[in-house]
């Protein structure tokens, strides 16, 4: 089975970036940004969910091979070197902003220019979790979701603090919170990947940074280690930021 069928692929290039992605449904926009290594099943059945729920998805691939991939430790490896070593992705450094993330708010403004409403959804995980934070940088972003968000890498308590913003991003977010536009992050709460960022959000944008938290070690919530909780608190989000009252 085409775990693609009925997804319309496209090639999407701002100031001379490009990635795939790929479009299905009707409804309020949602930017779903995979996990590494990319469109895994498990990526895809959660993303089918989405639509199902009435939203027009665009699953932006800025991570991994094209097309499907099963999720093994050769694809894996792959994709987080390739990451790593990549200019686009910052995984090393505190306070800094991923360049990607400029691609990914050309996207989310097309997007809702396109749909009208009050703007789009934004879903990361893991190595993309955190960008949906950065695409807050634009108006055209309502209903940012960060599921266990991975970046910078956190081989030190600094790094595993970090939001993946600059200070000033980090105003236009704290700001855009306070004028009513709140965070959802998911989480287990012993996944050691994502450091202690969730703290650092909670004390940044107090009540405007909502969690949803299950215990374990485990790290993929809405995929791999899905929580039908943690699907359910999303689609909620979305259907209350995204629809017109």
């Amino acid at each position: 089975m085409d775990l693609l069928e009925g997804w319309v692929a496209r090639d999407l290039t701002y100031d001379g970036v490009t990635h795939p992605t790929h479009r299905k449904g009707s409804g309020p926009g949602v930017v779903i940004m995979p996990e590494v290594p990319g469109l895994t099943p498990q990526v895809m059945g959660f993303a089918e969910e989405v639509v199902a729920a009435g939203y027009t998805v665009v699953l932006a691939q800025v991570i991994g091979p094209r097309g499907t991939t099963r999720l093994r430790p050769g694809p894996v490896v792959s994709a987080i070197a390739k990451g790593c070593v990549s200019k686009e992705f910052t995984t090393l450094h505190a306070g800094r902003r991923s360049a990607v993330t400029d691609w990914l708010r050309a996207l989310a403004r097309d997007l809702h220019a396109e749909l009208g409403g009050p703007g789009v959804g934004a879903l990361g995980m893991c190595f993309t979790g955190g960008f949906a934070l950065a695409m807050m940088l634009d108006d055209a972003v309502a209903a940012p979701v960060l599921c266990q968000p991975s970046l910078p890498f956190p081989v030190t308590p600094r790094l595993g603090a970090d939001v993946g913003l600059s200070p000033a991003d980090l105003d236009v977010v704290k700001q855009r919170v306070a004028d009513g536009c709140a965070v959802l992050g998911l989480r287990y709460t012993g996944d050691k990947l994502v450091g202690t960022r969730f703290e650092t959000l909670t004390r940044e944008l107090g009540d405007g940074f909502v969690r949803v938290e299950f215990p374990g070690r485990q790290h993929s919530t809405v995929t791999t280690h899905r929580q039908q909780a943690g699907v359910d608190a999303v689609l909620d989000f979305f259907a209350a930021r995204l629809r017109e009252a």
